[in-house]
């Protein structure tokens, strides 16, 4: 994925919520272990979109939790 194709993706999930939003982390963390293999260094600010949408995925299964 190019550049310009990940900035699109990361406005894309920026701007989405919800479900939407969470769907689109698998897609831009495959992106990121492929800049990884081409020995580019990720963004932080990718990195740290990624942690965000893995935190959103987590808080979400436990408020479908029964008590």
């Amino acid at each position: 994925m190019d550049s310009a194709s990940l900035t699109a993706l990361e406005q894309q999930i920026k701007s989405a919520n919800g479900a939407a939003r969470l769907k689109m982390q698998p897609k831009l963390e495959a992106a990121m272990m492929q800049l990884q293999q081409d020995g580019v260094r990720v963004p932080a600010r990718l990195r740290n979109l990624n942690e965000a949408l893995i935190q959103e995925q987590i808080e979400d299964r436990f408020d479908n939790l029964p008590i």
